[in-house]
């Protein structure tokens, strides 16, 4: 495996933990499940992409049917629920990816830069927007 990280790291790129944290604050826990899953395919780990898939599907269903249970008259800031969710994938990609990130890195691999995360981010957002309220519109 190290002779992998050695040889192959430097040749693909993969998202650095803060890079995940605003791509997930952006376009929420689809975004996370993707970039968390294009550093597991780059760390040849194909077993946890499909979990992290299946994972952050999970996810998205539990925390935005969950906003739709909340009452109307529960006062949540709009942003506690981002928030939380993005400490919970950097923790994860600090648990599960961070050495061979930093291992990539220090190999000479190379990171995406910010308009790629954020671009993520948009386009997840977007279409996560367009999921929620096509399916309000269905239940409503």
């Amino acid at each position: 495996m190290e002779q992998f990280l050695e040889n192959e790291t430097t040749t693909q790129k993969i998202y650095k933990e803060r890079a995940i944290w605003v791509g997930t604050f952006l376009g929420g826990p689809l975004v996370a499940g993707y970039l968390i899953a294009e550093n597991f395919k780059v760390f040849n780990q194909p077993e946890r992409v499909r979990t992290t898939w299946i994972y952050s599907i999970i996810a998205t269903i539990v925390i935005f049917g969950g906003v739709f249970l909340i009452p109307d008259n529960v006062k949540i800031p709009n942003q506690i629920i981002p928030i939380i969710y993005s400490l919970i994938a950097y923790q994860i990609v600090q648990i599960y990816q961070k050495a061979k990130i930093t291992t990539h890195i220090n190999a000479g691999g190379q990171a995406y830069g910010w308009w790629r995360i954020i671009g993520i981010g948009l386009i997840g957002l977007t279409i996560t927007v367009i999921v929620v309220f096509g399916i309000a519109m269905l239940i409503v």
